[in-house]
């Protein structure tokens, strides 16, 4: 098969940082209401307040000391996520999922107890957010659509959707790579495939570098691909923005197979890459 290969081009009315944060963050966010957002642990409990579907809380560990009890009370589940309740960009995630014989494993590899305590260690310490300590939040992990499996079957996929003023103005679907350990932060080596939102199709595919019409590591085509759930998805980005005193908001969901969209969790501050994926600036989309 001849791989599509398009040269990236500049779209029109792209921001930069100094833009987004003077004409969306500062004007339509105060600052005190940024820890709604950066604090998942704050986020989740707005999210379950307002009866908004998103992945159900296991436990909240805020001290070194608690970390063995509270892993202890967590061992009837199959799957589950430890993450950093401040983390950013994806860092100190990890996916945790049993084996046949019971034995948990991170990356197709198992794991000790003592390592994931060591990780919920790190966690505390502070190492994978912006503040000198952190919370673990542990909770569900979703079980991606076979929609997501029909472009790439390993790690969880997840839609970012930009709100002002509680509506979508933008969105894409960002996806793992092999070479992403499961994640689908464009930075960590996902790509990002742009969304039409008026037809709720997907579009072209951007690894940071250059566009194509395929996955990486999937060379059938996206471009035109229906998005399960799509207007469901736009309602609920619409409630979860409503839900919160940000009127400007990156707001991740991903679609379970069973429970259907569910939220994954806010951004204050979204990434402007969104914009490169979708061939489209924010600036000519307002």
């Amino acid at each position: 098969m001849i791989q599509k290969i398009f040269k990236v081009k500049n779209p029109k009315g792209v921001i930069g940082l100094n833009r987004r944060n003077i004409q969306f963050i500062y004007p339509h966010n105060q600052r005190k209401d940024y820890i709604l957002a950066d604090d998942k642990v704050k986020a989740k409990m707005i999210l379950h307040q307002n009866d908004i579907a998103c992945a159900k809380t296991y436990a909240v560990v805020e001290r070194i000391s608690d970390i063995k009890s509270s892993w202890k009370g967590l061992q009837e589940h199959r799957a589950l996520v430890i993450k950093p309740a401040k983390g950013c960009g994806g860092g100190g995630i990890k996916i945790l999922k049993k084996n046949s014989l019971g034995k948990w494993q991170s990356s197709g590899k198992t794991i000790s107890d003592e390592q994931i305590f060591h990780h919920i260690t790190r966690i505390i310490s502070g190492l994978f957010s912006m503040a000198s300590n952190d919370v673990c939040l542990i909770e569900e992990c979703i079980m991606p659509h076979p929609f997501f499996a029909e472009i790439y079957d390993e790690g969880v996929p997840d839609f970012r959707i930009i709100t002002l003023k509680g509506k979508p103005l933008m969105a894409m679907l960002r996806m793992p790579t092999s070479r992403s350990d499961g994640k689908a932060n464009l930075h960590q080596k996902g790509v990002g495939i742009g969304v039409d939102m008026l037809n709720g199709t997907l579009t072209q595919v951007y690894d940071g570098k250059q566009y194509s019409d395929h996955h990486p590591d999937n060379e059938n085509s996206v471009n035109g691909k229906k998005i399960p759930y799509w207007f469901t998805m736009m309602q609920l980005a619409r409630k979860t923005a409503q839900a919160f005193p940000l009127d400007y908001l990156g707001i991740d969901l991903v679609i379970d197979k069973v429970k259907g969209p569910q939220i994954m969790e806010v951004n204050v501050r979204p990434g402007l890459g969104i914009q490169l994926v979708n061939k489209q600036g924010l600036q000519s989309t307002l």
